[in-house]
């Protein structure tokens, strides 16, 4: 089901219960056909997105409805699941539709159980593993099979852990009608494959930089740049190294107009994801033959405000043994909106 078609079929004010959370310090009305309302703060004046029932705004880089840079299905599960049991416990979409925030479609699951739905993740694990089920018998049994650094913390899972998250994916599959005969990986596979057969590949292209990549923003029209402060040689986090690299004034990205360079960066809560605020170290200035072209500001003569500066917000995952880089969002924003942008990323839980 996509937004359209959700929007189309469901009302918001089509529902049968409603109940009200507080999560990230807003108070939310929520109802169970994944609906909700942000309430103004107390004796302030309300905001663009508050006092309205949505389902949200899509994003079209996650798939994900928010408000607010907000997404909807924690708030949804937060108001009809309660907080989640863990710090690493993340938001499922059972029918694996991101858009269907229905409360009886999400569940709270481990970092290690979502990661395990993924499709690609699952035959991955088959071709080093053997089988999901070989696994989470003994993840540290596989410690040094996976060229990736990015499955490192799964096979330091506990054998206990792992147990659970088995006992649960099975309790699942049997509860979606699996082949009779089937593995856990047949199930996750099947799973997703099996809502409108969805695309797995990569969103994202290969840039200039080793060891970088780009989230596609205009399909064949987008060009590899470069991201100068990517780590080449690293021990540890992949994400950590490059948060190091990014020091203030340190350039962040290059393309055939000029540079921008960083003006801070944080990680979310859950530091999986790491932001980039930006600015513009280049101005467009009039030539004699009366085209604009870009120009270094360290070439200029007169000062330049910062406040005069394109800003830029962006994104860091570490995904495939590739950091992938993408924009938070695209088209023009105020320097002050994606300031405070920055502030409600790095809270992220």
């Amino acid at each position: 089901m996509n937004l359209k078609n959700h929007k189309t079929m469901v009302n918001v004010n089509h529902f049968e219960k409603e109940c009200d959370c507080i999560y990230k310090d807003e108070q939310y009305s929520v109802r169970d056909n994944g609906a909700v309302l942000r309430h103004a703060p107390n004796n302030k004046r309300p905001r663009p997105t508050d006092n309205n029932w949505t389902f949200g705004k899509l994003n079209s880089k996650t798939g994900y409805l928010e408000i607010a840079s907000v997404r909807i299905h924690r708030i949804v599960a937060t108001a009809f699941h309660k907080e989640p049991p863990t710090k690493e416990h993340v938001v499922d979409h059972i029918d694996t539709n991101k858009q269907n925030n229905r409360p009886d479609n999400l569940r709270w699951v481990t970092r290690l159980e979502n990661i395990l739905l993924n499709p690609i993740t699952a035959r991955r694990i088959e071709i080093v593993c053997g089988s999901v089920e070989a696994f989470l018998a003994d993840p540290s049994k596989f410690r040094d099979k996976f060229p990736d650094p990015n499955y490192e913390w799964m096979c330091a899972v506990s054998r206990e852990e792992a147990q659970a998250s088995k006992e649960r994916l099975l309790a699942w599959a049997e509860s979606d009608k699996p082949l009779q005969s089937g593995s856990l990986g047949e199930w996750i596979f099947n799973r997703e494959n099996n809502q409108n057969q969805p695309d797995t590949r990569p969103n994202y292209i290969i840039s200039k930089t080793p060891n970088s990549a780009q989230r596609i923003i205009f399909n064949f029209e987008d060009k590899p740049n470069e991201y100068p402060s990517t780590p080449q040689v690293f021990e540890g986090n992949p994400l950590t190294a490059y948060h190091k690299n990014l020091t203030k004034g340190a350039v962040f990205f290059r393309n055939h107009n000029g540079e921008y360079v960083v003006v801070k960066s944080g990680f979310s809560k859950d530091r999986h994801t790491l932001y980039v605020l930006t600015k513009a170290a280049y101005v467009y200035r009039e030539q004699k033959d009366g085209e604009w072209k870009p120009v270094p500001i360290a070439k200029l003569s007169e000062t330049v405000s910062d406040t005069d500066l394109p800003h830029s917000l962006a994104e860091i995952t570490y995904e495939d043994g590739l950091f992938v880089h993408g924009k938070v969002e695209t088209g023009f924003h105020p320097t002050e909106e994606l300031e405070q942008l920055f502030d409600d990323y790095i809270q992220e839980v």
